[in-house]
Order: C-alpha cells, then sequence, then structure tokens
C-alpha cells in the first residue's frame, strides 16, 4: 500500500466508525428511554417493579427474535437500508410513548422500540468488519461500545430532567428528537455506508465471501454460536438489574436518594466507558483475549457480591459502581475480537450479519430476563440478592468466553 493512500484510508476509517458510532449511541439511548420513567409511570399506574419490569421485557424479547432474523436481512439487503429502518421505528417508539394513552400504549412502543433495536448489531457490525482496515478493528470496536455508553448515560440524564421539569410525555418527544437526529445524520451520509460498497474487495479477498452461503441450520449446528449467545446472555443479565432498578435497588442496600442512586448508575456507565476506550489498546493482540475478558470480570464479580454485603459505607459505593463498570467494559472490545475471529474461523466473512444477529441476541435476551428474575427479588425484598445474581452471573460469562476461545483454536 502506497503512503499515498493511507490518509484517504485513516478518512473512510475515521468516517464509518463514527457513523456507525452515532447510530449505535442512539440504540443505548433507547435501551434507557423507558427506566428513567418509571418512577412517573409507577405513580401514574400504580404498577410494581415486575409489572413497570414487564415493558422492558417486551422491548428485550422483541429486539432478540428480531436480532436473530436481521442478521440474514443484513447480509441480503444491505446494513446500510436496514440501519436505517430501526432509527425510524426508534423515533416513532418516542412518540408513541409521548402519545401513550394508558399502559396499553406503553407496550406498544416497547414493541416498536424493541423491534428497531434488533437491527442494530448485525448491521454495526457488519459495516465495521466489512470498511474499517484490519489495524484499526480493535479502535473500532472500542469506539462502537464507548459510544453506547455514552447514549445509556445521556439517557438518564436527559430523560429525567425533561420529565421533571415538563413531563413524562415531554420526555418522549425528546426521545423522538434524538432517533430523528440520528435519521437524518444516516440519510445525509448515505454516501459513506452505501449498500453497493459493502462487496467490495478488501484485505480479506476472496475469504471475506467465504459463508455468504450458510444457512440458519448450519449456524444453529455450531457449539459456537451457544457459547457466544451465552456469554452475553450472562454478561448482560446483571447489567439489566442496574438498568431497570439500580438506583431503587441502592436505596434499599444503602439509603441513597434518587439523585445518589442515579448518578451511581452514571459512575458505572462512565467507568464502563473508560473501560471500553482503554480496551480498545489491548483487543489487537493476536491470542488472549479470553484472559483479559476472564480477569476483568472476575474482578467486578468480585465488587458486586462485596455490595451485596452491604459491609462499605454509602459514600464508597460510587467509587464502587465506577471500578465495577470499568472492569466489564475493558472486556467488550476483546469480546468482539474473540467473536470476529471465531466466526470468520468457522463460518467466513461472509456470514457476519447472521452470526452477529444471533449470537448477540443473547444480550437482548440477557436485558430481557433481568427485569422478570431481580424485578421479583426487588418486590419481595431480597435486594441484596440482586448483587449476588450479578456476580454469579458474570462468574458464568467467564466460562462461556473460555469456551468460546477453545472453539476458536480448534
Amino acid at each position: 500500500m502506497s503512503t499515498a493512500t493511507m490518509p484517504g484510508i485513516f478518512r473512510q476509517d475515521a468516517t464509518v466508525i463514527s457513523l456507525v458510532g452515532f447510530a449505535h449511541g442512539t440504540s443505548h439511548f433507547f435501551h434507557l428511554m423507558l427506566p428513567p420513567l418509571f418512577p412517573w409511570l409507577m405513580s401514574e399506574y400504580s404498577l410494581s417493579f415486575t409489572q413497570i419490569g414487564t415493558l422492558m421485557t417486551v422491548f428485550y424479547v422483541v429486539s432478540g427474535i428480531g436480532q436473530a432474523l436481521a442478521g440474514f436481512l443484513v447480509d441480503r439487503w444491505g446494513a446500510h437500508r436496514v440501519l436505517c429502518l430501526g432509527v425510524s421505528l426508534l423515533a416513532c417508539s418516542g412518540i408513541l410513548v409521548a402519545g401513550a394513552p394508558g399502559l396499553g400504549g406503553l407496550y406498544l412502543a416497547a414493541f416498536i422500540a424493541g423491534l428497531g433495536n434488533c437491527v442494530f448489531h448485525p448491521a454495526d457490525y457488519a459495516l465495521l468488519n466489512h470498511r474499517v482496515s484490519q489495524a484499526r478493528l480493535g479502535h473500532a470496536f472500542s469506539l462502537h461500545g464507548l459510544s453506547g455508553n455514552l447514549g445509556w448515560v445521556l439517557a438518564p440524564l436527559l430523560m429525567t430532567a425533561s420529565a421533571t421539569a415538563f413531563g413524562w410525555r415531554v420526555a418522549g418527544l425528546l426521545a423522538a428528537l434524538a432517533g430523528g437526529t440520528s435519521l437524518a445524520t444516516l440519510w445525509w451520509k448515505r454516501a459513506e455506508l452505501s449498500d453497493a460498497r459493502i462487496g467490495e474487495p478488501a484485505s480479506h479477498g476472496g475469504h471475506r465471501q467465504r459463508g455468504s452461503g450458510v444457512g440458519l441450520r448450519s449456524v444453529l449446528k455450531l457449539r459456537l454460536t451457544w457459547f457466544a449467545f451465552s456469554f452475553f446472555f450472562f454478561s448482560t443479565l446483571g447489567f439489566g438489574a442496574l438498568q431497570n432498578f439500580g438506583p431503587s435497588l441502592l436505596r434499599h442496600l444503602y439509603g441513597l436518594s434518587l439523585a445518589a442512586g442515579t448518578s451511581a448508575l452514571t459512575a458505572y456507565l462512565i467507568g464502563s466507558a473508560a473501560g471500553l476506550a482503554t480496551g480498545g489498546f489491548l483487543a489487537g493482540a493476536a491470542t488472549g483475549q479470553e484472559k483479559l475478558v476472564g480477569f476483568s470480570f472476575l474482578c467486578s464479580a468480585a465488587l458486586a457480591f462485596v455490595l451485596s454485603l452491604s459491609l462499605v459505607p454509602g459514600w464508597t459505593v460510587i467509587g464502587i459502581m465506577a471500578v465495577m463498570g470499568f472492569g466489564v467494559g475493558i472486556a467488550g472490545p476483546s469480546r468482539d475480537m474473540l467473536v470476529r475471529k471465531s466466526a470468520a474461523a468457522r463460518l467466513g466473512t461472509g456470514a457476519f450479519g447472521r452470526i452477529y444477529g444471533l449470537v448477540y441476541s443473547g444480550l437482548d435476551a440477557g436485558l430481557a430476563t433481568a427485569p422478570l428474575i431481580f424485578g421479583l427479588l426487588m418486590d419481595a425484598g431480597k435486594a441484596r440478592f440482586v448483587f449476588v445474581g450479578m456476580s454469579i452471573a458474570l462468574l458464568a460469562a467467564i466460562v462461556a468466553a473460555q469456551a468460546i476461545a477453545a472453539e476458536a483454536r480448534q
């Protein structure tokens, strides 16, 4: 490669990473469109933690099922088209929240939001794997995760502030505006993500197309698929508890106010974002991604268990949450590289959309299950067991990560 082409490649990589990251941040914003509004919704409709948690179960069940199928649409129809469709549905869900006449309207909004959310991982990772040069993939995965965390950080702050000042229906309109802005950006820069360019030759040559004829049955028969699905399921099961009930959980265990509990959740997300940024520099190693995942998850599992004991003073909780988030975040880019390496070895790069769609649906499965399991624990007054469950889930994810690495070596 001549040095003359290097600035052009850098600009292309930076543009693709930025556009995909912005879209990913939008999807994560909508993950937390509803949970910050739970106190208002529970008061208005007299709902329990379990009942309000089912809104997010609907969201993630729809997203998980749809994500497994969206990967095939990405490989067939093109990632950009599918991505724009998903963002459009997210914007519509915000409008539905704003105009919801009752609980049924909120369920409809959660359904539409889940349908929109399902496209992001297969579409995003297909674009990154096919458009970003190999040398920058680790950083691409890092920034992709970082943008998602930014969406998680902004959503509780903006949704809570707007609901407090103007009411929860106005907060729904704010979410719709965020989705509309993202869609306009993707359409404006559509030439950079043109579906026609997905098949362009790259450094992988003919290997890129291997796997383009792989069907659903073949993917489902692979042990790799189920190991990776399990890894994502368990790694997000614990986060689902924090996402839905974090402030209430910390109020029960440590007597923190709603504002302090929200700050602790924000600290977790900021810590996770810092971990993702750091992890991008570590993910490019040829081997050993599973070791980094195992060590960092083990540290976070230990901290979750410490929080379950209620032995530390309340003023330390925000710091502990930040460190726990860092441990989960730093593993993110290595996690994505591990799945990429294993998928390419088993199926070829032509099946990226399908394999990412199926295994990343484990994220949605974990987040859909969390409100049911941990909502019951909260209603039963067993708040400390929520942190115990988080610790166990992270340990199970470590086992799954080692199994993925073993499959890649075979």
